[in-house]
């Protein structure tokens, strides 16, 4: 067998196990809010900016109209949020939190804290630094991909 081929040897295997296990790790935090993970993703971006085009949220969440469509319809019936039409053009559609949508903010705001807990498992000081340093790698890893997605 080729070295190169074995799994144990793929950065994907290890990314896609890592990504798989960070969602799960979140499914007991945004259970008791009635979220899941993808639908958290959307309240995280709306949070930091309210009012924003749906191809805004798709720009910054990395996904496609395809995804994100049925998510904020579900989420709209949840009564999280509100889709309406743009008056300039009837094509672009605006999503705004709800009340609802902005009181699970306060709701949500020890979930970072937990999942950094979650992650890191050392004695705490080098956490900091270490969950900085996968970051950064993290964001290397995604900015070379976007790149050469857009190629």
């Amino acid at each position: 067998m080729h070295e190169q081929l074995k799994l144990d040897n793929q950065l994907c295997f290890r990314l896609y196990t890592a990504s798989r296990l960070v969602t799960q790790a979140y499914r007991p935090l945004l259970e008791p809010l009635g979220l899941t993970y993808p639908q958290y993703l959307v309240l995280m971006v709306l949070w930091e900016r309210d009012n924003l085009l749906v191809s805004e949220i798709t720009q910054r969440l990395m996904l496609d109209t395809n995804t994100v469509t049925p998510l904020l319809q579900r989420m709209e019936r949840d009564g999280l949020l509100v889709r309406t039409r743009g008056i300039a053009d009837g094509r672009q559609t605006l999503v705004s939190l709800t009340r609802k949508g902005r009181h699970i903010e306060e709701k949500a705001s020890e979930i970072p804290a937990c999942m950094v807990r979650n992650l890191m498992s050392g004695d705490g000081d080098g956490d900091a630094r270490q969950f900085e340093l996968m970051a950064k790698g993290l964001d290397a890893i995604i900015e070379a991909l976007k790149n050469e997605r857009g190629k």
